[in-house]
C-alpha cells in the first residue's frame, strides 16, 4: 500500500509541537479552524473543510513522541487509513516525520493530499515558530479541489 511521507524541521522544543498536534486548540489554529472532539486516546476529533472533512480516532499518544490517528470517517480513500507524527529532536529542531498510510491505491486524490498535507505542515511550522499558522479556510489553495 503506498503513503504519504513527510519530513520536517520546526524550530521548537517536541513538547510545543506535541501541544499543536493535540490539543483542539492547536490543531485549530494549523490545520483547519473548525475543529472538535476528543483529542485523547480513545476520542474522535473532527476536522471540516470547505468541500467536507474527516473524523479521527486517535489510537495512541505519546507526548512529545508520536501521535496516531485512524480516520473513521471521510472520504472512501482515506477510511481506514493512519495518519501518523513521529517527533525527534535533532540540534535546534524537532524533525516531525509525517505519514499517512494505508491507501489502497496511489489516486488522484493521494496526489492532491500529498500537496495539501506538505502545505499544512508548513502552517504548523509557521504557528510555532511565529505564533501564526495558515489553517483552512486560510490555507494555500492549490488546484479546483481547493
Amino acid at each position: 500500500m503506498p503513503d504519504i511521507l513527510h519530513r520536517i524541521g520546526i524550530t521548537s522544543s517536541p513538547d510545543a509541537v506535541y501541544t499543536a498536534l493535540t490539543t483542539v486548540d492547536g490543531l485549530a489554529n494549523w490545520w483547519t479552524r473548525d475543529t472538535e472532539g476528543d483529542p485523547r486516546v480513545g476520542g474522535v476529533i473532527k476536522f471540516r473543510f470547505v468541500p467536507g472533512g474527516f473524523d479521527m480516532k486517535v489510537l495512541e499518544a505519546q507526548p512529545a513522541e508520536r501521535l496516531v490517528w485512524e480516520v473513521v470517517d471521510g472520504p472512501e480513500e482515506w477510511i481506514g487509513t493512519h495518519v501518523r507524527f513521529e517527533l525527534k529532536q535533532e540540534g535546534d529542531f524537532t524533525i516531525v516525520l509525517f505519514r499517512h498510510e494505508g491507501w489502497q491505491e496511489p489516486v488522484e486524490f493521494m496526489y492532491h493530499c500529498s500537496t495539501k498535507w506538505a502545505t499544512y505542515l508548513m502552517s504548523l511550522k509557521r504557528l510555532i515558530e511565529t505564533g501564526k499558522g495558515e489553517p483552512a479556510p486560510d490555507d494555500v489553495q492549490i488546484s479546483d479541489w481547493h
